[in-house]
């Protein structure tokens, strides 16, 4: 069978090399380099983590994630990850870590509660004042994501049944007949075409309002030396307050201190320039401020603004269209942890009588709710 990918993010890299693995010749097409700047996989880190409200379908993939991100480690010969433990807090009334703990309970991976006192003691460089509840989980890490997409595409490239095409703009895909057009007029077909183009998404699939590209902000940090090396061995944070959510990224292995919102913008062009404007940032910096002791001596080394492509129930799409068409967009922010996953399993499905509406159902994390 031959394949065409579209999109060289973490997901089409992913499928890339399930359907590889499996004998199946690919080719794929990414609009820019390879890791492609703009690209929404390509940043310093990722976190994979069992919290997830009470949305237990996710979280009872993260272990099936975990196993799949061990594989290929083993094939690439490196382990881009770097376990952390995860701490998740509450305030405002909010309840996501309460709703997180009762879910992983059931299935066999409780949470801790800290009482705030014991909080304080830890995590000495944290200001519990506005924190209400805060669980424990040994589980959780730092995947590296833009090491991990230039790896897997050095890995693929050396890989006599993957064509990796750079550079090559897809301005139209028939999923019908399996052929993607070029910028330039050129025609490729297949048997299969997955079109996993992040942000980009809308423009080549008739999705209507399903998916929204939504630009994010993220910052990272220059701390004064001993709080960056007290940090360097911290865990991340996840922190939900009423409908908002911060996380934090600790400085693993050399890498940034980052903090990102996952509050979602819902607007903002894929193409357009990347700078972060000061009112962007400043609900950030006021919450930081507010968690973090010792922030005021805090600098801002570089701003980052990169798209989510998010639904409206923050679920998955992976679905079969036309009669040789994927479309493949496990985003809304929370995908990159499931990419290697993602892509194991919808080379099984395409090279396999799996029911794509089955498939579809998994992708959305509603097996097992």
């Amino acid at each position: 069978m031959k394949a065409i990918i579209v999109g060289a993010g973490v997901m089409g890299l992913s499928t890339a090399w399930g359907l590889a693995r499996a004998g199946h010749r690919v080719a794929l097409f990414e609009q820019g380099d390879l890791p492609n700047p703009l690209a929404s996989s390509v940043d310093e880190h990722r976190l994979i983590r069992h919290p997830y409200g009470d949305r237990t379908g996710y979280a009872r993939m993260v272990d099936p994630a975990l196993a799949a991100w061990g594989l290929l480690w083993r094939d690439l010969g490196v382990t881009l990850y770097a376990p952390t433990g995860t701490l998740a807090l509450t305030g405002n009334g909010a309840d996501w870590a309460e709703r997180s703990a009762r879910s992983l309970a059931s299935i066999g991976r409780p949470m801790t509660e800290l009482p705030l006192s014991q909080l304080r003691q830890r995590f000495p460089l944290l200001d519990a004042r506005g924190v209400e509840r805060a669980f424990w989980l040994d589980t959780g890490g730092v995947l590296f994501a833009q090491d991990i997409v230039a790896a897997l595409a050095g890995y693929l490239a050396k890989d006599s049944h993957v064509r990796l095409h750079r550079g090559t703009q897809v301005r139209a895909v028939d999923p019908e007949r399996g052929r993607v057009t070029v910028v330039g007029g050129a025609t490729h077909d297949a048997d299969i075409v997955v079109v996993a183009a992040g942000a980009w998404v809308g423009r080549l699939m008739p999705l209507g309002k399903r998916l929204v590209p939504s630009r994010q902000i993220v910052i990272y940090f220059r701390l004064p030396e001993e709080q960056h090396a007290a940090w360097a061995n911290g865990p991340m944070i996840i922190q939900k307050t009423g409908d908002v959510g911060l996380y934090f990224v600790p400085p693993m292995e050399g890498r940034g201190f980052k903090v990102g919102d996952h509050g979602f913008s819902l607007s903002g062009d894929p193409d357009g320039s990347r700078d972060a404007r000061e009112e962007e940032i400043r609900p950030l910096l006021e919450r930081c401020r507010g968690l973090f002791k010792g922030f005021d001596s805090w600098r801002t080394d570089r701003l980052k603004a990169c798209f989510y492509t998010v639904t409206e129930d923050e679920r998955f799409v992976v679905e079969k269209t036309g009669a040789r068409g994927w479309v493949m967009s496990p985003c809304s922010g929370h995908g990159f942890k499931f990419g290697a996953l993602m892509g194991l399993e919808l080379a099984r499905t395409i090279a396999s009588a799996r029911d794509p509406l089955q498939h579809a159902r998994w992708a959305a994390g509603l097996e097992g709710e």
